[in-house]
């Protein structure tokens, strides 16, 4: 992300820590506006919208020029200018952002790009909680983006991190998930390993600017091919490793297996993305459950930062079956007074068709499960918090051990223009009782901090193995006290270079 604003998971001398990239992960904002926000004193007027907005969309001071390669055509770019884009960043959230009554009458010429705008350009008003409104504003390069979103690729080691929430210095990141195949697999690096330097920079305890430039540089490549070594500390031993940067394709869905207990098979599976490549994963994975004959789901969403709307649409029917879902709404979508209102979502009982390998109209398996239980953290975000909330208003029994989720019940349809896509919060979902209000997240049904001396996936992980305790016997288990499980007791969010925290209408 391009912007004068620290962008997400980039470390910042102001603050000495990290904001967690795409904390469109854990479902902090990316960027964004410097004002303080103010207590509502009376209902804002209705901005008037920009009359000439739409004309003034790919009218770009610097087009570009080539084909495509996500579309294949030419780059619909014209020769414009930064107030044509700024002109249409305004226009487009006074039509469609879902609170735009709020956003401050801001003067463009302020702001010496169109992505410094539109930072502003949303509600400086505080949550109840007192955290900001709005945590969610924020974009990507287009390029980046339908990398992301399409491919589920993106530059990196294939490495993700789970850092201590909210602290300034010492930082503490601790591995949580090694892509196979990727260079930190091949370096041997694990789940588990603590961050100590990056490219001799004291990464722990580092404050000064030239410091932090160094970190940023060597956790957030950005070209392939860049070289940066990384030290850690794994249970007391030291490793040192050099990484080349390269394009990981990252498998959103993984680990699924039956696990026999006295009282039946109990699926499993690990879900950390609702990209479009998720589709045809996620339907081999109830397809295989099916087949070995599971009778009860746990379902770890832990580091799932949310995505396509419609996945979880279908991950959602896929679970419940038809008996429990036909008729009823998966998620109601609330848009501000100046959008049409939308047709419900219901459960999608087949499969939208995101990519060739499922074709649109498939027919998708099913559980027909009155049951499930999900793995949970403060990075389980959105689409993620959606599957809770939509099978909660079907009447199926959702259980969640581990932490609060993150709390976004909101969406948004991105926007292209001039090699950006943007992201601002659209619509409000809620159930099929009418239920959305959980902006402070799901409360756990039992609390279990993650275990980072145990694979995701292995039954003697922390959350699992409570997941598994707590279906036997109805009982949350006691808190682990070990010291192992104590380096894992305090609050992580989760730095990832490839998922964000979305629900995304497509428009086909």
């Amino acid at each position: 992300m391009k912007s004068s604003a620290a962008a997400p998971g980039r470390l910042t001398n102001t603050h000495f820590s990290l904001l967690a990239l795409a904390a469109l992960l854990a479902g902090c904002g990316g960027g964004g506006g410097s004002s303080t926000p103010a207590p509502v004193t009376s209902t804002p007027s209705a901005p008037t919208v920009t009359a000439n907005y739409t004309a003034s969309q790919n009218m770009c001071a610097a087009p570009r020029t080539g084909i495509d390669p996500f579309t294949g055509k030419a780059y619909p770019d014209k020769q414009g200018s930064l107030a044509d884009e700024r002109t249409f960043l305004r226009g487009w959230i006074d039509q469609y952002y879902l609170w735009y009554r709020e956003v401050p009458d801001l003067n463009p010429l302020n702001y010496s790009t169109a992505i410094d705008y539109f930072n502003a350009l949303k509600t400086p008003l505080l949550a109840a909680s007192g955290q900001p409104k709005d945590k969610y504003h924020f974009t990507y390069t287009s390029a980046e983006w339908n990398a992301l979103s399409v491919q589920g690729v993106a530059l990196g080691y294939g490495i993700d991190w789970s850092r201590n929430a909210g602290a300034n210095l010492p930082r503490t990141w601790i591995a949580s998930a090694v892509e196979p195949g990727s260079p930190s697999a091949t370096a041997g690096l694990r789940r588990g390993d603590r961050l100590l330097t990056v490219d001799g920079y004291d990464f722990v305890n580092g404050a000064d600017q030239a410091t932090v430039d160094r970190l940023n540089a060597g956790l957030f490549p950005v070209a392939a091919n860049e070289l940066h070594r990384l030290t850690l500390n794994r249970n007391g031993a030291i490793i040192d490793v050099t990484l080349t940067a390269v394009a990981v394709a990252s498998a959103p869905v993984k680990n699924t297996k039956a696990i026999d207990t006295p009282t039946g098979k109990v699926g499993y599976l690990t879900f950390d993305n609702h990209n479009e490549v998720s589709e045809r994963a996620l339907i081999d994975s109830i397809t295989a459950l099916k087949t070995a004959g599971v009778t009860d789901l746990v379902l770890d969403v832990r580091y799932n930062g949310g995505g396509l709307l419609y996945i979880a649409s279908e991950l959602a029917y896929m679970i419940a079956g038809p008996a429990q879902t036909t008729g009823k709404t998966f998620v109601k979508t609330l848009y501000n007074d100046r959008f049409a209102t939308q047709a419900p979502e219901v459960f999608r009982a087949t499969a939208y068709g995101f990519q060739p390998t499922v074709p649109a109209g498939t027919a998708l398996p099913t559980l027909n499960l009155k049951r499930v239980t999900l793995l949970t953290t403060g990075d389980t975000c959105s689409a993620s918090e959606l599957i809770i909330n939509g099978l909660r208003g079907a009447d199926v029994e959702v259980n969640v051990i581990g932490g609060q989720t993150c709390g976004k019940p909101y969406g948004f349809t991105p926007v292209e223009n001039c090699g950006t896509t943007y992201f601002a919060i659209q619509f409000q979902g809620v159930n099929n009782k009418g239920f959305g209000d959980y902006t402070e997240g799901f409360a756990p049904t039992c609390a279990v901090a993650d275990d980072f001396q145990h694979a995701v996936g292995d039954t003697s992980e922390g959350m699992l193995a409570a997941a598994l305790s707590y279906r036997a016997t109805g009982v949350c288990p006691a808190p682990a006290s070990s010291t192992a499980r104590a380096v894992a007791a305090a609050p992580m969010e989760m730095v990832r270079p490839f998922v964000s925290s979305l629900s995304i209408l497509r428009a086909r």
